[in-house]
């Protein structure tokens, strides 16, 4: 087996045993109920749902960092909540669970668009960022594989996850280029694994954020991420549109917290 191969298994693996571990003192799904901040707070939970990967959420050594994770911690610890948090890879899940009640947060910078809009409630931003094309650098020989623009992804297969916002951006640019190109959703991996994916060979392009990409880059040196796929958006964390008081009381939050030195070393420590 390709050790590409085994590090994308690898963070699957890693992803179901941090689901199961959530979950396996549950013989069955409770039932929920959508909820906003008086319930909340009347419960003494926050539950959250995020993204496993090395920005958001993630196991390190014995215990758990990411960025949003640890900002959901300050939040919970000054709103006096026990926080319980979710790993979910799929938008789509994310969105049906905070819909019917299971979960209360989206905590994974989600963009911000105006489709995204129709669906969500949005925090305060959080980040700027924009999606990128994942690619391996040029070789010898292998020119040709590598895209320098947008114009050149013609007839290309770009690999995605399956439900990502970037999916929206994709379908845009096929119009803006007036040429096709092949999207390859993705359901059992996340956007680290397609990276390792692009890098063993796999598969040839991805399409990924670029924090994400960025903080994964020293561990694949033959990648490339400097072709743009989007341009510089938006990126927040998500609430149900029955939640306003608990965006109202998010919002407050971060406003006052986002200007404190904690933050800034929360800040520093994820993006350099």
């Amino acid at each position: 087996m390709k050790r590409n191969q085994i590090l994308y298994l690898a963070g699957g693996l890693i992803i179901l045993v941090a689901i199961l571990r959530l979950c396996s003192h549950h013989e069955e799904e409770p039932k929920f109920t959508p909820r906003d901040y008086p319930e909340i707070i009347e419960s003494g939970i926050l539950r959250a749902v995020t993204e496993y990967n090395t920005i958001s959420y993630h196991a390190d050594k014995d215990s758990l960092s990411g960025f949003d994770y640890e900002l959901l911690n300050a939040f919970a610890q000054a709103k006096n909540l026990r926080l319980e948090v979710t790993p979910e890879m799929s938008f789509e899940e994310r969105l049906k669970g905070l819909n019917k009640g299971k979960f209360d947060l989206i905590a994974t910078e989600t963009t911000v668009t105006t489709r995204s809009k129709d669906s969500l409630l949005f925090s305060h931003t959080l980040l700027l960022s924009k999606q990128v094309l994942v690619q391996r650098k040029p070789e010898k020989g292998k020119d040709s594989l590598y895209i320098h623009n947008q114009l050149e992804l013609g007839h290309k297969t770009l690999h995605v996850v399956k439900g990502s916002p970037a999916l929206l951006r994709l379908h845009n640019l096929i119009s803006e280029i007036a040429d096709t190109i092949y999207i390859q959703e993705i359901e059992q991996y996340g956007p680290e694994q397609l990276m390792a994916m692009v890098s063993g060979g796999d598969i040839d392009y991805a399409v990924c954020d670029e924090n994400i990409a960025k903080a994964n880059m020293h561990l694949y040196p033959n990648l490339d991420i400097d072709t743009d796929i989007s341009f510089t958006q938006f990126y927040a964390w998500g609430v149900a549109k029955h939640s306003p008081i608990l965006l109202d009381s998010l919002n407050q939050w971060l406003d006052a917290y986002m200007k404190s030195e904690d933050y800034q070393k929360l800040y520093k420590k994820y993006f350099h």
